[in-house]
């Protein structure tokens, strides 16, 4: 059985360094934003040429807080991709902000910039780019448009940690980068965690009191926050993470370059261009017949996932709130297959799949 993931041996490699940590960490006494929460700050920030990062509970709680703290007004309209996971919508939601989707490139499944003036009101603030997949988007074009309009940017680089454009990291074109440290993710803990990466003081010290009840003195509240504090322990594990990030980000490139030169060409595979820096968080197919091809390799015990089988429009959730249809993103969500891509997998592995896929009819 080739799985699709597994979060145990993906971990294996780490696991005493994470031992050793753990130890420390509970021999330590501080549990909650000590040392190790503001080493991991310092050490992503300066990973992704970033002057601040801020630890989180979630990927979700840095998009909302990013959004809370620029007090836009009720039901501002939020520019967001049509196929990207619910969290980003959800974060929109959640603030009292106003969702407006555009459609993505189906080429790159990244939204795409010519299709985003149109959508833009007197009610528009901000575009929320998704980097999906692992594929940083074409944020030059992004860039412009927001100048223009004078809108914020706050960046999803939930699936990027390390993707780029013309060499500059995602999560530093826009006003924030939020990311994501789900275990599955390339950069990935042992629970839930996330962060936001920023290059201003003041925006920094506004999510830290958010994520602290509004809090910058203990018992004293200046403003309506949350609880969202990144664990000591998580970030403890994510300090050892990054250290191999890159390993995990050029292994993860070299099982994507087998897919791309074995497979048939009865696959649509991602698209390629120099300009950008994959790291392939997920590799996706897609084929006209999915769900077929899904159980077929299933059948020849090969694992996979489908990111996501359900557009967002057509969630259950979002009724009332997504009114409208969004035939790109439904036919990448019909279409679309993820493949085997951990950094437990050997070449051996995909050589497999690949060897499997191709006598799919």
């Amino acid at each position: 059985m080739i799985e699709y993931e597994n979060l145990r041996r993906l971990n294996a490699p780490f696991f005493e360094e994470y031992k050793n940590t753990f130890n420390h960490f509970l021999e330590s006494g501080w549990f909650v934003l000590g040392k190790q929460v503001k080493a991991f700050e310092e050490e992503f920030a300066s990973y992704c040429k970033a002057d601040y990062c801020v630890g989180l509970a979630s990927g979700l709680d840095a998009i909302e807080l990013a959004l809370k703290s620029f007090n836009f007004k009720p039901n501002s309209e939020v520019i967001v991709p049509s196929n990207t996971y619910i969290a980003s919508i959800l974060a929109i939601v959640n603030v009292g902000l106003k969702p407006v989707l555009v459609e993505p490139n189906i080429k790159t499944y990244n939204i795409d910039p010519k299709l985003i003036e149109a959508k833009i009101t007197s009610e528009t603030v901000a575009i929320l780019p998704v980097h999906l997949y692992g594929k940083c988007c074409e944020m030059d074009r992004i860039i412009e448009i927001a100048k223009k309009h004078q809108l914020k940017i706050v960046e999803d680089a939930a699936q990027a940690h390390g993707a780029m454009q013309n060499n500059k990291l995602t999560g530093t074109f826009g006003e924030f980068g939020a990311f994501s440290f789900y275990p599955t993710k390339n950069l990935g803990a042992l629970g839930d965690a996330g962060g936001l990466i920023c290059q201003d003081e003041e925006k920094a010290e506004s999510i830290k009191t958010l994520r602290n009840y509004g809090s910058k003195i203990k018992y004293y509240n200046e403003v309506l926050g949350y609880n969202s504090r990144l664990d000591e322990v998580q970030a403890a594990f994510l300090r050892i993470k990054l250290k191999h990030l890159d390993q995990i980000n050029n292994h993860k490139r070299s099982l994507a370059e087998i897919y791309f030169n074995g497979l048939s060409d009865q696959f649509i595979k991602p698209d390629r261009d120099p300009e950008f820096h994959d790291v392939f968080h997920i590799y996706n197919v897609r084929h006209p017949k999915r769900d077929q091809l899904k159980a077929y390799l299933e059948e020849h015990q090969v694992k996979t996932e489908v990111h996501y089988p359900v557009a967002p429009n057509n969630q259950k959730a979002m009724k009332g709130i997504i009114n409208e249809r969004f035939p790109i993103a439904e036919e990448i969500h019909r279409t679309t297959l993820s493949l085997p891509i951990s950094y437990f997998h050997s070449e051996e592995d995909i050589l497999q799949v690949v060897d499997i896929m191709n006598r799919f009819n």
